[in-house]
């Protein structure tokens, strides 16, 4: 008969997770990620927690005859400062919950 999981020690295990995972959502914030278009010509910074701080045009990028490409660059600056900050908040939770494997539970 498989041993039964010690419901005290998977409450100090979850608890201690929890801690964990406040932890890494509030170091998210303090967290920058940055990235650009354009060979620099838009630069995007943005926060862990999906926060956009900063965003620079360069003035070569603002043509008025191509404002098409200035808003491709843009979005292509912010979509990759959102996955680049999406990756920072999975690996940094990944840390704190450990994979879920050590709760002794089927499954997790």
């Amino acid at each position: 008969m498989p041993q039964q999981p010690n419901m005290n020690q998977m409450m100090k295990q979850v608890q201690a997770m929890q801690a964990e995972v406040v932890k890494a959502q509030e170091s998210l914030k303090d967290e920058v990620v940055q990235a650009t278009a354009g060979g620099g010509m838009v630069t995007v910074k943005m926060s862990g927690d999906l926060e956009l701080k900063e965003l620079t045009i360069d003035p070569e990028a603002v043509d008025p005859e191509d404002v098409e490409l200035l808003q491709d660059m843009v979005t292509a600056a912010v979509s990759e400062a959102l996955r680049s900050a999406q990756e920072l908040a999975a690996s940094k939770m990944g840390a704190a919950t450990g994979g879920l494997g050590g709760l002794g539970l089927p499954g997790l």
